[in-house]
């Protein structure tokens, strides 16, 4: 899952500084949910989340095959902490 929507979204989100680090689905309270992980190498604000998430849902959209059975798309960054 992580090639395919990384294939898909990283050249869209790259003027972002951002990447999909990870794309899985897990279940969640009986919801099928398709997590897409964000990172980059600084720190992402929650604008740039939101900016990202803008771009990977109108793909993601056109692709609707990647939604089949998932009832939640959840889009998110890493968290960074100390090194």
């Amino acid at each position: 899952m992580k090639t395919k929507i990384s294939k898909l979204v990283n050249d869209s989100i790259k003027e972002l500084n951002v990447f999909v680090d990870d794309a899985f689905t897990s279940e969640e309270e009986g919801q099928k949910i398709l997590n897409i992980v964000l990172d980059s190498e600084e720190v992402i604000d929650l604008n740039k989340v939101t900016e990202a998430s803008r771009i990977i849902n109108k793909i993601i959209d056109q692709h609707e095959e990647l939604l089949d059975d998932v009832d939640v798309l959840d889009i998110y960054s890493k968290e960074k902490g100390d090194m």
